[in-house]
């Protein structure tokens, strides 16, 4: 987006529509804005690809809010990720289009229309209780533009589970893996594929589970060749990469 907005700018100056100093005017606010409380990064989709994401854990709805008109007012779409309810009623203030998907707790106000990948991301949990991180990184790779697809609880408890739905992950490109307990799961899909996996530990189970940290450290620990980890309950951060991987499958 920030790439047309640009293009355009410099075609309305060589017209003559608009003056070098209506131009500047214009962008007085790149590469960012300063919003006293944050910094803005106008930027990073002509870096990286996307618009700076929100991360709203202890921001007030007000500092959200801010941050989402100063995005809008350049025409991004809007990703914001650990967003409680009265946070999202604080963006649905600002724009109708706004979706909020409660068990990720993440806010998407797509502006246009998002062009799909043809490879797709499956997305799989040890357990129901793995789904909210799940439901991060499918919102992420979704609003990103790649396809997604949820296989949740399929865990190695039951995992008849697992291999009853074996051809799925042939179909995919790369696969996410959210579970917590003892996070065996990455390490036996890692076995059995022969493309990417990103593991994501998430912080449930008993109390020698460290709220997470053992499910980490097996994760890293995985004998299985092609398993990478993000942080604990990193959603985000998985889904992020996933789709990052899928689209240089595109480029081929």
């Amino acid at each position: 987006m920030e790439r047309e907005r640009l293009k355009d700018l410099l075609e309305k100056v060589s017209d003559g529509k608009l003056r070098p100093d209506e131009a500047l005017e214009e962008l007085k606010d790149w590469p960012y804005e300063n919003l006293d409380f944050a910094h803005v990064d106008h930027h990073r989709e002509l870096r990286q690809g996307i618009p700076e994401v929100i991360y709203c854990e202890n921001k007030t709805p007000e500092q959200v809010s801010g941050i989402v008109k100063s995005l809008l007012k350049k025409g991004s779409s809007i990703l914001a990720t650990r967003a409680e309810k009265k946070v999202y009623q604080a963006i649905k203030r600002l724009d109708e289009r706004t979706i909020y998907n409660e068990s990720a707790r993440a806010v998407v106000i797509q502006n246009g229309t998002k062009k799909r990948t043809e490879g797709k991301i499956v997305i799989a949990t040890g357990g129901t209780s793995d789904i909210p991180v799940a439901e991060e990184a499918f919102v992420t790779a979704n609003f990103l533009g790649s396809r997604a697809e949820k296989l949740y609880d399929i865990g190695v408890a039951g995992i008849h589970r697992l291999f009853g739905n074996r051809e799925k992950f042939s179909d995919a490109r790369v696969i996410i893996v959210a579970a917590g307990m003892d996070g065996a799961l990455a390490s036996v899909i890692g076995g059995l594929v022969d493309k990417p996996v990103i593991a994501v530990p998430t912080s449930i189970g008993y109390g020698a589970s460290f709220k997470g940290l053992s499910a980490l450290l097996n994760m890293l620990n995985s004998c299985a060749a092609g398993v990478a980890v993000v942080n604990i309950d990193n959603g985000f951060g998985a889904g992020y990469l996933a789709h990052v991987i899928n689209i240089l499958g595109e480029k081929r």
